[in-house]
């Protein structure tokens, strides 16, 4: 138990220390600096913590080098928008409505990732779902209701 704490500890700390050096653009060009960093991002996505998830599953997604870091990223994101993470919650639903080599586009499933960001408060959520259910898109009928509701949302959160 004693020892479990000591790592949790570590592990926010190295978290905490990394996030801040993420702001130092020279120590992130470091190879070896940024291999000790995304380790840290990685032990803490792992113990849980929903912040850190998000936080390297974007990071994954968007500049993650190897063959499975693109996966991992999504993983991450969607472990993440499970535990009510807006901003991954809506990234998911931009990435499954672009689709990728091995999964087309699906507008359904964007629908549903934007509309749990959106109830979670994010604005453009709203104003993307506003227009897929205005427009369509594969796999999902245009709706003009829904279109109107969640364009009333997007207004009422500041877009």
């Amino acid at each position: 138990m004693n020892s479990e704490w000591i790592w949790r500890l570590r592990a926010r700390l190295g978290y905490a220390v990394a996030r801040q050096l993420m702001g130092w653009p020279w120590l992130v060009k470091q190879p070896r600096a940024w291999q000790w960093m995304q380790g840290q991002f990685s032990r803490m996505a792992n113990l849980g913590h929903r912040d850190a998830q998000a936080f390297y599953g974007h990071l994954l997604l968007f500049r993650g080098q190897g063959f499975g870091a693109r996966e991992e990223g999504l993983r991450l994101l969607r472990l993440a928008a499970s535990a009510g993470d807006a901003k991954a919650a809506y990234q998911l639903g931009v990435q499954a409505l672009k689709g990728d080599a091995r999964q087309a586009p699906d507008a359904l499933a964007a629908s549903r990732h934007w509309a749990q960001a959106a109830e979670a408060g994010h604005p453009l959520a709203a104003r993307k779902l506003a227009e897929l259910y205005r427009d369509g898109g594969p796999g999902l009928a245009p709706d003009g209701k829904r279109a109107d509701h969640y364009a009333q949302r997007a207004s009422a959160l500041g877009l």
